[in-house]
């Protein structure tokens, strides 16, 4: 028989309450007991970022959090941050940069980035880099994640103007699919 305990963690500002066994991981409960499946599993490991969550106002990887030691605690998953104007601008970066491939790693990307900026207004591009080196992407080369993360930092300190005005660099057809990648995270 196994030992649960019931734990009651608060995923984007909703009381979610469910029995844990003690080596749950709090990615564990997030996709299986909060039904939040934007959270995505790579690792398992902590090396991969793909589970960063929003953890006490902190990005941190969900796969090496015990459920346990959520209870009562705050986590924000991607789908947490609707109407946050600083999670707008960056998920808009990331379409407009090209930042989002295939789009397994961005909701962790996005919010290492958001605590970062968060944390670190006025980066400089080394600064990002060693932001988001705990997020591994294999698609983009990181070089247009950065980019993104530079661009929403900058317009946020008004050193840069506002790119809004020019033509967008995407294809009809991802013109089309532009909108589905600003709240990340199928399944």
């Amino acid at each position: 028989m196994k030992n649960l305990e019931m734990v009651t963690i608060i995923v984007n500002d909703r009381p979610v309450t469910a029995p844990v066994e003690a080596h749950e991981s709090l990615l564990d409960f997030l996709r299986n007991k909060a039904g939040a499946v934007e959270v995505k599993c790579g690792c398992n490991q902590g090396d991969c970022g793909t589970c960063t969550v929003l953890f006490q106002g902190k990005a941190a990887k969900s796969c090496l959090i015990l459920a346990l030691q959520a209870q009562g605690k705050e986590v924000r998953t991607i789908k947490g941050f609707s109407g946050d104007s600083l999670m707008e601008q960056l998920q808009e970066s990331f379409v407009r940069n090209g930042a989002i491939q295939c789009g397994f790693c961005t909701p962790g990307m996005l919010i290492s980035s958001y605590a970062f900026l968060q944390a670190t207004p006025q980066p400089a591009r080394e600064e990002i880099r060693n932001a988001i080196s705990g997020n591994l992407c294999r698609c983009t080369g990181y070089k247009k994640i950065i980019d993104a993360v530079e661009e929403v930092a900058l317009k946020r300190t008004g050193k840069q103007q506002d790119k809004q005005t020019t033509p967008s660099s995407f294809s009809e057809g991802q013109e089309e699919a532009k909108g589905n990648y600003l709240l990340l995270g199928g399944g």
